[in-house]
């Protein structure tokens, strides 16, 4: 059975972690209240990071409420992503969502992101004359 734990080494902590992750971007997946992004990493296991300004959540609840939810989806789906680190950014609106709509959200982007990538991958560009 798989551990569903949320271990410390299952974060992203540090800010040069985060930079690489933005500056080394491999997948992104977004919807109008979240963007998703990933870059991988050596360690054979995903790990995510928190990016919730209080310019869109202003209240200290309302962000504490969109990470639990997030990491609890995270909990739950990592063993069946990649050995990527994902960086997620809310945008404005999140707080209108219920919990619900919250975590159909997530989810859905983390199918997304375990899904093969890419809609043109293996078709080579036709050259223009």
């Amino acid at each position: 059975m798989p551990d569903h734990c949320f271990r410390k080494d299952l974060r992203l902590l540090k800010p040069a972690e985060f930079k690489r992750v933005f500056d080394n971007t491999a997948l992104r997946g977004s919807t109008p209240h979240l963007l998703v992004l990933a870059a991988p990493n050596e360690l054979n296991r995903p790990r995510v990071g928190f990016v919730l300004a209080k310019k869109q959540l202003k209240l200290a609840v309302d962000r504490n409420r969109v990470k639990r939810l997030i990491r609890e989806s995270f909990r739950l789906h990592q063993h069946d992503l990649a050995s990527h680190d994902f960086v997620i950014l809310a945008r404005s609106g999140i707080v209108q969502l219920d919990n619900d709509q919250i975590r159909e959200m997530i989810d859905s982007l983390w199918f997304r992101l375990k899904k093969p990538h890419g809609k043109h991958q293996g078709r080579k560009r036709k050259s223009r004359r």
